[in-house]
């Protein structure tokens, strides 16, 4: 046993403890699946770890957990770390990063697994069990059938170990199961306060290693929680009942266990579950239909509890600042996604606010244009800076979406109308004079250019014409400006576009 121990201490380095990382503070954990995409339920979790961490100067770690090879999805543990990047949480240890206590894949630490379940053997806290997966399948129709809840019977609990080596010698297939005992100790979780659950009363003893090599979830964590020096477990509120399973765990190895805070539901709004299946409520979605990843640390937050404020509009650096962990509640938290637009609207006006991330807006915005305009002759000039610049400082807060100004409403922004003079004429045969007003009036406005002052305007330069009605100046103007019938109000048009822009519109419609 001693032996096995020492190869156990071994297998990965020193005894649990902060060790070197980021921040002398807790040490933090985000495990998730690789079998697909990453989903809003678990981009909380992750948030939540990370602002625990974040907030005491800890260490954020992510760790594949992928022992489960037959729903593995490959290229999902590289599409999660990316979307914990493109959410602005990226871990400090991970795969990827690397860090002082890896591997972080499952699947590269079955060494350890199996040296932990020797040591459980060793002691008797375990078994090798050889019931076949047709005798399992019997148990579990008997229970169905007698309508109780399918479990374990632990037979193989009381071979001896002659019948254990006899078992052994002819070749039979087994697993490792962990003996429960009864009278577990009541555990103070984070959120729930304190718990127990007699496990022993309600399940058999559970498999931890595989037939294949591969651990079980409760193997797993208990192992790779201690030699990572894991030193809070925040995760879903679906793992509190097997909490008192794994404290047998730690109590069995003789190791210390984590605290532990369970997170209560993600909802949807009317209380139902988040529907996977609906393919919405992953982050590839919202990234590739331009929602901020800020809008949805914002909304996921803004729905639940653990922080002194709740406002629209949060920061990372804010929900930091603002988090306590005894704030979070044992209520469900219900989210709204019809609100998240009014998320995003809020979050991209603290970035067109923004000088360095507006720069990266005005890339992102001429990228758009080029690709959704291209193929109709886009002049150069509304894609220079200055131009795209002001189009993103004067429509902040109009838009929700950056994609928003690239629309149909918005091509006249883009794509510079060819108006001939009869066109115009077709409209009224004053254009000439309505042209001549327009261009005084917007040097006179060059300064400040208002849409409220403009519609002021508009209906004096009207009144200056001699037979042309106010809707026939909007007209000829509108089709002047963007060569349509429909879309924003003239004056909105005008402010987006600029005196200069409005000039160079009209002087060359009255000149084509």
């Amino acid at each position: 046993m001693a032996r096995a121990l020492r190869a156990l201490r071994g297998a990965v380095g020193p005894e649990r403890g902060p060790g070197p990382g980021p921040g002398p503070g807790p040490r933090v954990r985000f495990g998730p699946s690789p079998t697909g995409f990453l989903h809003l339920g678990g981009l909380r979790t992750a948030l939540y770890n990370y602002i625990f961490a974040k907030k005491h100067q800890g260490t954020f770690i992510l760790r594949v957990e992928d022992t489960d090879q037959n729903r593995v999805v490959p290229g999902a543990a590289e599409g999660i770390e990316d979307m914990l990047d493109w959410a602005g949480i990226p871990p400090d240890e991970s795969p990827r990063r690397g860090g002082s206590f890896g591997p972080y894949q499952q699947s590269h630490r079955l060494d350890l697994y199996r040296r932990a379940s020797d040591v459980l053997l060793e002691r008797g806290a375990a078994y090798r069990c050889f019931c076949t997966p047709q005798r399992l399948e019997l148990l579990k129709k008997e229970a169905l059938r007698s309508q109780q809840t399918p479990r374990y019977d632990n037979r193989c609990r009381h071979l001896t170990p002659t019948e254990v080596a006899e078992k052994l010698s002819q070749g039979l297939d087994w697993v490792v199961r962990f003996r429960l005992e009864k009278g577990v100790e009541p555990f103070r979780d984070l959120v729930y306060g304190w718990n127990k659950h007699e496990v022993a009363d309600v399940e058999g003893d559970p498999v931890i290693l595989k037939g294949d090599g591969f651990p079980t979830y409760h193997l797993a964590n208990v192992v790779d929680d201690h030699y990572m020096g894991i030193s809070h477990v925040l995760r879903g509120t679906e793992w509190l009942t097997s909490t008192s399973k794994h404290l047998l765990l730690y109590k069995a190895f003789g190791w210390d266990p984590p605290q532990f805070g369970h997170l209560p539901l993600l909802l949807n709004k009317d209380g139902g579950k988040l529907s996977k299946r609906q393919g919405d409520i992953f982050l590839e979605c919202f990234a590739r239909d331009g929602y901020l990843p800020e809008a949805l640390l914002d909304i996921i937050t803004n729905c639940g509890s653990g922080f002194t404020e709740k406002q629209m509009g949060r920061t990372l650096e804010e929900l930091i600042s603002q988090f306590e962990i005894d704030r979070i509640t044992t209520h469900s938290a219900l989210l709204d996604l019809e609100k998240l637009p009014e998320f995003n609207r809020i979050h991209l006006i603290h970035r067109i606010e923004n000088e360095e991330l507006r720069q990266k807006l005005i890339r992102e915005l001429q990228l758009l244009v080029e690709h959704v305009y291209g193929d109709q002759q886009v002049d150069q000039e509304v894609l220079e800076k200055e131009y795209v610049e002001r189009v993103l400082l004067l429509r902040k807060g109009h838009i929700s979406f950056l994609k928003n100004l690239v629309s149909s409403d918005y091509s006249y922004l883009w794509v510079r109308p060819s108006v001939s003079r009869e066109q115009l004429q077709t409209i009224s045969a004053e254009v000439d004079d309505i042209g001549k007003l327009v261009l005084g009036l917007m040097t006179r406005q060059a300064a400040v250019l208002t849409i409220e002052e403009l519609n002021k305007d508009l209906r004096s330069l009207q009144k200056q014409t001699k037979e042309t009605k106010y809707s026939n100046v909007m007209q000829l103007l509108r089709l002047a400006l963007s060569g349509q019938q429909h879309g924003p109000s003239v004056a909105e048009m005008m402010v987006t576009l600029g005196p200069k822009e409005v000039c160079g519109r009209i002087h060359k419609a009255l000149s084509s």
